[in-house]
């Protein structure tokens, strides 16, 4: 009886870039005092959890601190990875 070998794939994942949503939310903490994100787009609408949450999964993003008063918001702050997404030191 013939057994087939298992291979197994251990290279990295691609490299992914953000989206132009992901990426517009990260470089608006570019300038900000430890890299804040910020809660809100330029039109005061809320930034939508799943570009928050794909920005945390890529590393791009982390939680910084729980906010009392809203404890359902994330409060981010961009990574060194972050910064690297977007072409930025």
């Amino acid at each position: 009886m013939l057994r087939e070998a298992l291979t197994v794939d251990i290279r990295p994942p691609p490299h992914h870039r953000p989206s132009p949503q992901q990426r517009d939310w990260l470089c608006r903490g570019l300038d900000q005092p430890g890299g804040k994100l910020p809660l809100f787009d330029e039109w005061g609408q809320r930034i939508n959890e799943r570009t928050v949450r794909t920005c945390i999964e890529q590393g791009w993003a982390e939680p910084w601190f729980s906010n009392p008063l809203k404890p359902e918001w994330l409060v981010c702050k961009l990574t060194l990875s972050g910064r690297d997404a977007v072409g930025r030191h």
